[in-house]
């Protein structure tokens, strides 16, 4: 059947129940979440995000459809391609505009072609190809694609970048304390004397999903949101009217926890959750309490998932400090389409040189389990430096 590939600047250009019956049920990929990106000006050209989003169609009917942007930075990416974008201005071409295909602001790996078989994935990625070069774009990045897309990716010749982040599995713990005994010794002991501490202070923790986060709650999370983005310099990317909207179209999915000293709160927590996996997202405190930020952010997510039958709890991007409470590391990936001839190999020669580190690195991470007995959830390094691979291994029914 013959087909059409469309480019629209509004997710909005795109009927809801046609994205959705593509996004598998994922909240972040939803059609609602993407549109408040953009109707409360978040991710809009404004702030460096230009829509760009692509859609196949077939019959009238919308097949597949790609979550696509150009970018004239890379920030809220969570992939670092600043050298990169250093080593073009050096030689006097310009990184900037570059397409990514990714969730804004969100660094939760997942599908990123939405399409129901590996040939409408690589029409997509065709699509996105010929975008870039109609228009004068310097490159094409995926960030953070699931297992599904990795072998249209490699067909495609896209360059593969591995990456680390931190994820709890849950290993059928009855309760938090269950848990907290498969750590070894010193890990077992610093939580322990961690929360005996907050309990002293007297923090306690409220948590509050779907309409229960009322009016005031979800502002507080805000304001502590905001705080966050201040101490470190930076400007909020997000708004007030993006958290209550994102509240009023995917209410079942928001998890909010509060922690109060007397009745007071004194922190918030943003998770999302999604079938049997558990998102941290945005995290802040409107008063410095020591050990604070890890419960709130880590140990509540990890006992909130386990008194609720959740089986992986993902808490963002970075930080070595997660290994000591229990998440250990996952390898992630991103894939590249470098347009410039000089330096689309030299790039490539780049990441093949890189990811011998990666795998290093994740090795000496599980050297250093915070378990008596390893979990073993990541794979091994040959594995991990053949995505594509790795993925049709994984798509292999069992039986």
């Amino acid at each position: 059947m013959s087909f059409e590939i469309i480019c629209v600047e509004s997710i909005s250009d795109i009927a809801a129940q046609d994205w959705d019956a593509l996004a598998q049920g994922h909240p972040l990929l939803s059609h609602a979440y993407l549109e408040a990106l953009e109707s409360t000006r978040c991710a809009v050209p404004r702030t460096g995000w230009l829509p760009q989003h692509l859609a196949l169609r077939r019959g009238g009917a919308v097949r597949a459809a790609m979550p696509l942007y150009a970018k004239s930075h890379s920030r809220g990416e969570y992939v670092f391609d600043q050298a990169w974008a250093d080593a073009y201005g050096r030689y006097g071409m310009d990184y900037y505009p570059k397409l990514i295909c990714a969730i804004p602001f969100t660094p939760v790996p997942g599908p990123r072609l939405l399409a129901h078989g590996q040939n409408d994935r690589l029409l997509l990625l065709e699509a996105a190809k010929q975008l870039l070069r109609d228009r004068g774009y310097s490159s094409l990045h995926v960030l953070f694609p699931g297992n599904e897309d990795l072998p249209a990716l490699e067909r495609a010749g896209l360059l593969f970048r591995g990456n680390v982040q931190f994820h709890w599995n849950n290993r059928g713990y009855s309760d938090m304390d269950a848990f907290i005994k498969e750590l070894t010794q010193s890990k077992r002991k610093k939580l322990r004397q961690d929360r005996r501490r907050l309990a002293e202070a007297g923090i306690e923790f409220r948590w509050f999903t779907g309409r229960e986060i009322d009016g005031p709650t979800l502002r507080y999370l805000y304001l502590c949101y905001v705080q966050t983005y201040l101490e470190h310099g930076n400007r909020p990317y997000l708004n007030l009217d993006f958290f209550e909207r994102i509240h009023d179209r995917i209410t079942e999915s928001l998890a909010v926890v509060v922690a109060e000293r007397r009745g007071t709160p004194v922190a918030a927590a943003l998770n999302i959750r999604h079938e049997d996996r558990l998102f941290g997202r945005y995290w802040g405190c409107t008063e410095f309490v020591p050990g604070l930020h890890f419960e709130t952010c880590y140990l509540q997510g990890i006992e909130y998932s386990i008194a609720h039958g959740i089986r992986v709890f993902e808490g963002g991007a970075q930080g070595e400090h997660k290994l000591a409470r229990g998440m250990l590391p996952v390898q992630t990936w991103s894939a590249h389409w470098i347009e410039d001839p000089v330096f689309g190999p030299a790039i490539a020669d780049f990441l093949h040189r890189e990811q011998p580190f990666v795998d290093e690195y994740v090795a000496a991470l599980h050297a250093h389990s915070p378990y008596r007995q390893d979990p073993e959830t990541t794979p091994t390094a040959s594995q991990a430096s053949c995505p594509a691979s790795r993925a049709n291994q994984a798509e292999k029914p069992s039986g």
